[in-house]
C-alpha cells in the first residue's frame, strides 16, 4: 500500500490522539506509585523531617472518622525503633501544633490547603488531641462534642485517606493498600 500525504497526516493525527489521551488520562488509585510522580512527591514530603520524617512506603496510615472526631494512626511495617520514636515525636507535635490552630504540616505534606482545617483551626478550643503510643508508632485521637468540628475532622480524614490512597475496610478501619 503506497502512503499518500493524505494517509501520513491521518496516521500522524491518530497516533497524536492517542499519545495525547494517554498522557492525559487520570491515574488510578491503585497504580504503582513509581509511575505516579505526584503521589511519589507525596511520599517523599511525608519523609521529610519537617513532616513524619520516616519512609512513607514502609508506613502504614491510618485515618478514621469516627462519631466524636476521629483517630490517626501511624506505624511502622519494618522493625524500625528509630523510625517509630519518630513517628511518636512526630504525632505529639502535630497534636500541639493542631491545638494551637497550626495546619502548615499537612498543608506542607499535601503541597495545598487540607479541607476541613479552617474549621477546626477555627474550632480548636473545642477539640482534644490525645497520643497514645502503640507498638510499632503511635495514634492520635482528636475529638470533639461540636457538630460543626466533627465534621471538619471527618472531612481532614476523608481528604487524608484519599490523597495517601487509605482504603476503607469492612470495619470502618483504613489501611495502605498492599
Amino acid at each position: 500500500m503506497r502512503s499518500t500525504p493524505k494517509t501520513t497526516a491521518r496516521t500522524f493525527a491518530l497516533v497524536l490522539i492517542a499519545a495525547c489521551s494517554r498522557e492525559s488520562a487520570p491515574e488510578r488509585p491503585d497504580s504503582p506509585a513509581t509511575t505516579d510522580t505526584a503521589f511519589a512527591a507525596l511520599q517523599a514530603r511525608g519523609a521529610d523531617p519537617r513532616a513524619m520524617g520516616v519512609d512513607q512506603y514502609t508506613s502504614v496510615h491510618e485515618f478514621d472518622a469516627l462519631p466524636d472526631g476521629g483517630r490517626i494512626e501511624l506505624q511502622r511495617a519494618v522493625d524500625d525503633s528509630a523510625g517509630v520514636a519518630q513517628i511518636r515525636r512526630h504525632l505529639r507535635a502535630i497534636a500541639g501544633a493542631f491545638s494551637a490552630g497550626d495546619f502548615d504540616t499537612p498543608a506542607f505534606v499535601h503541597a495545598r490547603h487540607v479541607p476541613g482545617t479552617e474549621v477546626m483551626a477555627a474550632k480548636r478550643s473545642a477539640i482534644a488531641y490525645a497520643v497514645r503510643d502503640l507498638l510499632r508508632g503511635a495514634e492520635l485521637r482528636i475529638t470533639t462534642h461540636d457538630p460543626a468540628a466533627v465534621a471538619a475532622i471527618h472531612e481532614f480524614m476523608a481528604f487524608q485517606r484519599m490523597d495517601h490512597r487509605v482504603e476503607e475496610t469492612h470495619h470502618g478501619a483504613a489501611h495502605a493498600p498492599h
